[in-house]
């Protein structure tokens, strides 16, 4: 299976004249395979290999994302506060309507401040000294409309939390960063300059101009570096990856942090912007558009065929990179590559569809309650019988208001007729805790059922739904 992911991106790198590239693949909080296409740089044809260094461009966002998290869990910043109480400087901007919200730390987060869709000026800007930032800031931005009325990707907006982190850690923003994720992470090989490791593990970023290879100079850390400025390996990244999917599902398990699982959780939570984009990949038709919205560092997407998503693609000057998290299936793919705007969230997307087809893409199995356990029997009881008031004691009070029991005895007769009885009752499938799916196989077909539970203390069912299964 792993092959097919080998001759995918070596072909993607080909087709897209990427020198190099290191992809990865996640699972069961451990890196399941790695493997790197083409080189690290065209003058020593050193081969790419997984404690290469590529610079990650805007999946840093996530990092800067989930640090602005954890500060406010520690009770140093709050997310609904105007960003003016943390960022002196924004105090005297002039708003584009008299009827503008100020800034909030949660507009930033999701992109929704207001300002323009900045990729090329905002990639050029990283080196911007934050003495430059300050003034910047000071004398005021232009908007694009007022903050709070839709979702615009702003690296601007990022590079304001960056200060924000500065400004409430009382360091700069990369070593909070560093002590706050990297380091209880054992990251050891991602920071901001690209000095953490030697010259030997490093690659160089190139562009594709007129049909030639053209060197892209470094460019230093600087004030805007909490939106693109971050490098890393696929080593140390599968640990980010392998930490981000920990987090689901919801469990009693012990929280050892570095952030609390419900907070990184919050990465997924975007504002009410949703919009419809086409899946990434070679696979992409007009059925697999996707509904998404920005997150918190993040891109969360509903998916026809991989489910809930979230993502993030990296470009910048010399460097492209992607991150696909599939948290129900604890599955995740990334890849690096050493060419500007590389686009590899084709082959990543494309990677997952290859696994979900060959069937190592599974959602994780929701934990079936007792509760539900004795609404399921009850149901049986109720098909067994024929008759909605086997289940009596355990009905919700909307249901025979719903349909009385008389209408009931007639549709179990109509369905009995059809099926006959059920010879092999299957298990429930819980959907949620209060609900479940479940198939059953009978003497002249199948049925499929589901059956929910109303919020009570007590176990009460108020919806239970049963039809003939359509070969």
């Amino acid at each position: 299976m792993f092959s097919a992911l080998d001759t995918l991106f070596a072909n993607y790198a080909r087709d897209s004249h990427i020198p190099g590239l290191i992809f990865g693949v996640v699972a069961e909080g451990r890196i399941a395979y790695v493997r790197g296409v083409g080189v690290e740089d065209l003058s020593s044809n050193r081969p790419v290999a997984p404690d290469t260094l590529f610079r990650i461009a805007s999946l840093t966002k996530a990092f800067t994302a989930l640090t602005v998290l954890k500060l406010r869990d520690e009770g140093e910043l709050t997310l609904d506060a105007p960003a003016e109480c943390y960022v002196p400087e924004l105090c005297g901007w002039k708003y584009p309507s008299h009827d503008s919200p100020r800034i909030r730390i949660r507009d930033l987060l999701n992109h929704t401040a207001g300002f323009v869709s900045d990729d090329p000026w905002g990639d050029r800007q990283t080196l911007l000294p934050e003495a430059e930032f300050t003034r910047l800031l000071r004398e005021g931005v232009s908007f694009a409309r007022p903050p709070g009325t839709a979702s615009e990707y702003s690296n601007l907006g990022y590079a304001l939390l960056g200060r924000i982190i500065s400004n409430v850690s009382g360091q700069p923003y990369d070593v909070t960063i560093g002590r706050k994720l990297l380091d209880p992470l054992t990251m050891n090989s991602t920071d901001f300059t690209g000095d953490i490791v030697g010259i030997e593990q490093r690659t160089l970023g190139y562009s594709w101009v007129d049909d030639a290879w053209q060197v892209e100079p470094p460019i230093p850390h600087g004030s805007f570096g909490a939106m693109g400025g971050m490098y890393s390996t696929a080593v140390d990244y599968a640990k980010w990856v392998a930490y981000l999917l920990s987090a689901w599902p919801p469990r009693d398990d012990e929280d050892t942090g570095p952030v609390r699982r419900a907070t990184v959780r919050e990465l997924a939570q975007g504002a009410s912007f949703p919009d419809m984009r086409r899946r990434f990949g070679h696979s992409s038709t007009d059925s697999s558009d996707q509904a998404m919205a920005y997150g918190m560092g993040m891109i969360v997407a509903a998916d026809k065929e991989l489910g809930f998503t979230l993502s993030h693609s990296g470009g910048y000057p010399g460097f492209g990179a992607h991150v696909l998290l599939l948290p129900n299936q604890g599955t995740g793919l990334f890849a690096f590559a050493n060419r500007t705007y590389a686009g590899v969230a084709t082959p990543v997307w494309d990677a997952a569809l290859i696994l979900r087809m060959g069937g190592l893409l599974k959602n994780r199995a929701v934990a079936v309650t007792d509760s539900l356990c004795v609404a399921y029997r009850a149901v049986e009881a109720v098909y067994r019988e024929g008759d909605i008031t086997a289940a009596r004691d355990l009905l919700a009070v909307n249901l025979l208001m719903d349909r009385d029991a008389t209408g009931w005895a007639r549709d179990l007769a109509k369905l009995k007729a059809q099926v006959g009885e059920c010879v092999a009752a299957g298990p429930v499938t819980a959907t949620s805790a209060l609900a479940g799916e479940f198939c059953w196989t009978c003497a002249h077909g199948r049925i499929a059922g589901s059956l929910s539970l109303a919020p009570t203390r007590e176990v009460r069912i108020q919806q239970i739904a049963l039809s003939r299964k359509v070969p």
